[in-house]
């Protein structure tokens, strides 16, 4: 348990945080649900259009520091190819 002021605070803050960046992870996965649903049911523009809704709260997520940009990029990447093969 924190002894100090300060110490108390940051647990605090820390607690604030978390629960920020669970709320923005968990609508990423639900972006994503989303995007993997549509693949799964073979329509290329619902997965197109939910692809384009999921990118930019990757990249947010990214920007945010709650996923690493690298992972954030990998996913984009890897659903819009796999959307991509739908189209075709």
């Amino acid at each position: 348990m924190a002894n100090t002021t300060s110490a108390k605070k940051a647990t605090r803050k820390i607690a604030r945080r978390t629960a920020v960046n669970k709320a923005r992870r968990s609508r990423v996965r639900g972006f994503i649900r989303k995007v993997e649903e549509a693949i799964a049911s073979g329509d290329a523009a619902l997965a197109k259009d939910a692809l384009q809704a999921a990118q930019p709260e990757l990249q947010r997520a990214a920007g945010k520091g709650v996923v690493h940009a690298n992972t954030a990029s990998r996913k984009i990447s890897r659903l819009a190819s796999r959307v991509k093969a739908l189209a075709i």
